[in-house]
């Protein structure tokens, strides 16, 4: 029997799906069937035939065909073309499929098909040979750049992780720096104090000695202790020397380390903000709160999502301040006519069910900031719904309450409206809007600056303190009102000092121990867990440090001034040293600050602190670049550390 040459077999186009193929056995005279449809199944195709793969041939159809007896008349099924094409063909060889019994491939040649389906089949042939080609090498190409993108990002989290670190043993190194510095000092001080006590002696021990020339023993005596005194002054002269050199090359390191630790800072930060960005979602414009609480994952709470605006904006990145403001323009549910306190980030559904003053206000205060810098007013009308909906709210004392149906009022809501509605007059021009500041400006005299011994209360008939209502004092008002309506500024931050600065051990993710120092929520020693630190609420005690430093160098009180500097430049090295890695692929390992220096535990103000100790939090990473750029989002841009020209006069 007559075959193919291995030069014909290699004409065949191997495909990598096979598709039907209908035959019947028919006599070489072409008048009779011997057999009824039978499925085979090919893959590989010529210009001259094709070859079949059929199960279960009966024995004598396979002789037949191997004395070239009989032929196939064929309807191939080709995908994509709406009818079988129908040929004939005649074996030219068949082989037995060795480990698939009763299984045979046959090779056939057209003894008769239309040149227009030939060219048809042979096309789709190609076509599928093509498409597998390219499918492979779009595999290796993907699998290639996914490989590459992956090692780059490794390397970038591992790079990222690794200025992180670098930043915290300079501050550590800095910080020994400091401590050997004072030492010195401290040294120094005690010496030159040893010094003035034996030079007094000297001039003692002289003055006796002139008056008792005449008496040669006591001469003789005072002349001895004279060297003695003068020997010992020696000595401490030569160690007070050697000191100053011990000073100067610790002046030295640290004046490298400052600049080592303020190249690291700014690119620490700027890793910062790029982190609040790689987070926001494309879908919503919502940013997750919490990365690394699973209880949290995927929640976006309301008043984060206006400091991540506010953030956006300082750092003029308009275009994602717009996606979050236009979820709530155009898709976040309301509750009694206030947004709610949380939502999902993925698909923007309520996440808690519960509508407070505050976060509404703090959305207001951030479209505000974006329409000031941006000089876009199309959202604007959405801070002014706002406002109508809180204005609802306040009472005939001016005082705003929680929410819709909530009793209980809080300094910091109260805080937060003041600083909107003064925005808005601002903005506006509205008069309403001074007359409900000044209303709420009123609230606060008489229901929290009212108290000699406790400077400021955390709402109306509590007693309890919080250090926001002292930060936000000071960033809401500002110095020069508070001092108007008989608050002095100094006092304000000085009892915060002096009942929520604490020093605590911070546990690093990596399993270091640091010794810390922050600001807690409230005032440790009422509460039964000790000290912890909040990040955020340092960050914005760190801010009215410099809004005063800032007041008082408008004052020409430069000394003042620069103590509040190295207090909000002590406190942002403290709190720097907190900085983790972002645990998540996306983060990349770029730096954020937890909730608080402990996690999972009562704040003192009726929430506990998120889970894990690598839990990024938006707030606290949000506000300690607030901190670090000296940016206040309670004052407009242009207003923002200092009073400037006040819109309540």
């Amino acid at each position: 029997m007559a075959k193919f040459s291995e030069k014909d077999r290699r004409r065949y186009i191997r495909l990598d799906s096979v598709f039907p193929v209908d035959f019947r056995v028919l006599a070489l005279d072409s008048q009779t069937f011997l057999s009824d449809w039978i499925q085979g199944f090919t893959s590989n195709i010529s210009r001259k035939g094709i070859c079949l793969s059929v199960n279960n041939l009966k024995p004598e159809f396979v002789k037949l065909a191997q004395k070239g007896q009989i032929n196939l008349l064929l309807n191939i099924q080709i995908p994509l073309f709406r009818e079988a094409t129908p040929a004939k063909a005649c074996p030219i060889w068949i082989e037995k499929v060795s480990n698939q019994p009763g299984q045979y491939l046959i090779g056939l040649s057209y003894v008769e098909i239309s040149a227009l389906s030939n060219k048809r089949i042979v096309g789709y042939a190609w076509m599928k040979y093509f498409a597998s080609q390219f499918s492979a090498a779009l595999f290796i190409i993907l699998a290639l750049s996914i490989g590459i993108s992956g090692y780059f990002n490794w390397r970038l989290s591992e790079q990222n992780r690794d200025l992180i670190y670098q930043l915290v043993r300079v501050l550590e190194d800095s910080k020994i720096a400091q401590d050997t510095i004072n030492r010195i000092k401290h040294e120094k001080e005690k010496l030159n104090l040893g010094l003035a006590q034996i030079q007094a002696q000297i001039k003692d021990v002289q003055a006796r000695k002139t008056q008792l020339d005449d008496n040669l023993n006591q001469t003789q005596r005072l002349t001895l202790l004279l060297d003695e005194l003068r020997e010992e002054r020696n000595r401490l002269q030569q160690e007070l020397l050697n000191l100053q050199n011990k000073q100067l090359k610790a002046d030295e390191n640290l004046s490298a380390l400052d600049k080592r630790k303020l190249m690291l800072q700014g690119v620490t930060f700027d890793n910062m903000y790029q982190w609040l960005c790689r987070h926001q979602n494309p879908h919503t414009g919502l940013v997750m709160s919490f990365e690394g609480d699973s209880d949290l994952a995927d929640w976006s709470f309301t008043y984060d999502q206006a400091l991540v605006a506010c953030a956006y904006t300082y750092f003029a990145n308009f275009q994602k301040v717009q996606k979050i403001l236009n979820f709530f323009k155009y898709r976040a549910k309301k509750i009694n006519g206030g947004f709610l306190n949380a939502y999902y980030a993925n698909d923007g559904q309520p996440a808690e069910y519960t509508t407070h003053c505050g976060p509404n206000i703090w959305l207001g205060i951030a479209i505000l900031q974006y329409t000031q810098a941006s000089q876009n007013r199309g959202f604007l009308d959405l801070a002014e719904d706002i406002a109508s909906w809180v204005v609802q709210i306040q009472d005939a004392d001016g005082g705003i309450r929680g929410g819709p149906k909530i009793g209980w009022y809080s300094t910091e809501h109260n805080l937060d409206a003041y600083a909107f509605f003064n925005m808005l007059y601002e903005i506006t021009g509205n008069q309403d809007y001074k007359k409900s500041a000044q209303k709420i400006l009123n609230w606060l005299l008489e229901h929290t600056y009212n108290q000699p011994d406790v400077p400021i209360k955390r709402a109306k008939g509590d007693s309890t303190i919080a250090t926001d209502t002292y930060a936000w004092s000071i960033a809401a008002l500002g110095p020069k009102k508070l001092e108007e309506i008989g608050m002095l500024p100094e006092d304000i931050i000085r009892f915060a000092e002096d009942n929520f600065s604490i020093e605590t051990d911070f546990y690093r993710p990596d399993g270091s121990v640091i010794r810390v120092k922050g600001f807690d929520f409230a005032a440790s020693r009422n509460i039964a867990r000790g000290g912890i630190i909040s990040c955020e609420w340092t960050a914005q005690m760190i801010l009215s440090f410099k809004i005063l430093a800032d007041y008082f160098q408008d004052k020409g009180m430069q000394e003042v001034a620069q103590i509040y500097l190295n207090k909000a430049d002590d406190y942002l090295c403290q709190l720097s040293r907190m900085i983790i890695c972002s645990p998540s692929p996306s983060g990349q390992g770029r730096g954020c600050l937890p909730y608080a220096s402990d996690d999972f535990v009562d704040t003192g103000h009726g929430w506990m602190t998120p889970k894990g100790n690598s839990t990024g939090s938006v707030a606290a990473t949000t506000y300690t670049l607030f901190a670090f750029y000296g940016h206040n989002p309670l004052r407009l841009p242009g207003n923002n550390l200092n009073d400037g020209q006040e819109a309540l006069n």
